[in-house]
């Protein structure tokens, strides 16, 4: 996997990413975004558009968040995750939950 979107995008799920990357690897979940591997060509410019930081190569994981690689690459198969070309509206509640840390209890698979 070349980038592994992190905890911090659970809840929140902001979709400036999607509308910068040239390939659509963005994948779509109830209240999290994904990138499919095999889709991504690690371009990076992904990275800097999320405003919550939750986006790393994967290289660059922090330690906590090393389990996020086996969930992203369970999530691009689920089919409850669908690709994401657009930039859409965060959730509406993104705000309370932009700076909470601990969301992997709240994933919805």
């Amino acid at each position: 996997m070349t980038h592994v979107v992190t905890e911090a995008c659970i809840n929140c799920k902001y979709t400036d990413c999607v509308d910068v990357c040239p390939v659509d690897c963005f994948l779509e979940g109830p209240n999290f975004l994904t990138i499919d591997p095999d889709e991504c060509i690690d371009c990076a410019v992904c990275i800097p558009e999320c405003p919550v930081n939750a986006i790393y190569a994967e290289e660059d994981l922090p330690k906590d968040q090393l389990h996020m690689t086996a969930i992203n690459a369970e999530l691009v198969k689920s089919p409850n995750y669908k690709t994401l070309t657009k930039r859409k509206e965060p959730l509406p509640d993104h705000e309370a939950w932009a700076d909470k840390t601990g969301k992997l209890p709240e994933l919805k698979r």
